[in-house]
């Protein structure tokens, strides 16, 4: 079973577990919010390959959630544990960013290491209230990550060349975030609910982003459609002799 057959089948089989998400499912949609099972965040948590965090523990911490893990932070298994809070979210065509908050991080060593990090942990040396700074030493994120500072991180997408290589995408999210853009995110006991608002720049904005990602810089078929661009882009321009 491929990746995508097993989100599909685990997202049937916790609905017909918990039908009543049906019902939240479309209150949230009359409401403009989208909400994640904090169960279904468990569950991907633990499809991690290898070199991802291990013994990934996910509760609920209003308005933002709990984590823990495994992870190895510059060459020394440790086990830490932080609050995340997501302040801010910008999408457009040009961006794609997630501004997060870390409270109240913690960090054990596993095992008898002895590495310059481990002698940091363990002489309360460290100071975790940067853990965003510390955050940018993880396998994976690194790349990813803008101007973090202290127990902020700045989470860049369009680093990711899927995103912010691919024109498709960067024409898609331009599309959609002149429609519905994330306007928060928060929890409850179950859920970890993302807030949407509906037309951001207005209805000229989303006209204007209709014209400019779909048939000014849209797929050639497309840009045919336009009054006028089939006969000028098909016929010689004339000569005054």
């Amino acid at each position: 079973m491929n990746a995508r057959d097993a989100l599909l089948h685990a997202a049937s089989s916790y609905l017909r577990a918990h039908p009543e998400e049906l019902t939240r499912i479309l209150r949230n949609a009359l409401g403009l919010r989208f909400g994640v099972p904090i169960a279904g965040l468990r569950w991907l948590a633990g499809q991690a390959g290898d070199g991802g965090p291990k013994d990934v523990v996910i509760e609920p911490c209003p308005p933002g959630i709990s984590v823990a893990a495994t992870v190895e932070l510059m060459g020394t298994m440790v086990r830490a544990q932080t609050k995340i809070y997501i302040d801010r979210i910008l999408m457009s065509a040009e961006e794609l960013r997630l501004e997060v908050r870390l409270e109240g991080t913690t960090m054990t060593v596993l095992g008898d290491a002895e590495s310059p990090v481990a002698a940091l942990i363990k002489s309360g040396a460290l100071d975790l209230t940067k853990s965003g700074n510390l955050a940018a030493h993880l396998p994976g994120l690194s790349r990813l990550l803008g101007e973090s500072t202290g127990n902020r991180l700045v989470i860049d997408l369009m680093k990711h060349p899927a995103i912010g290589k691919n024109r498709v995408a960067r024409r898609v999210l331009g599309l959609v975030s002149s429609v519905v853009t994330v306007h928060g995110v928060e929890s409850d006991d179950g859920h970890l609910d993302v807030l949407l608002r509906a037309f951001p720049r207005g209805m000229g904005g989303a006209a204007r982003a209709v014209r400019d990602h779909l048939f000014t810089d849209g797929p050639p078929w497309i840009r045919g459609m336009l009054p006028g661009r089939s006969n000028s882009s098909s016929s010689e321009p004339r000569r005054g002799y």
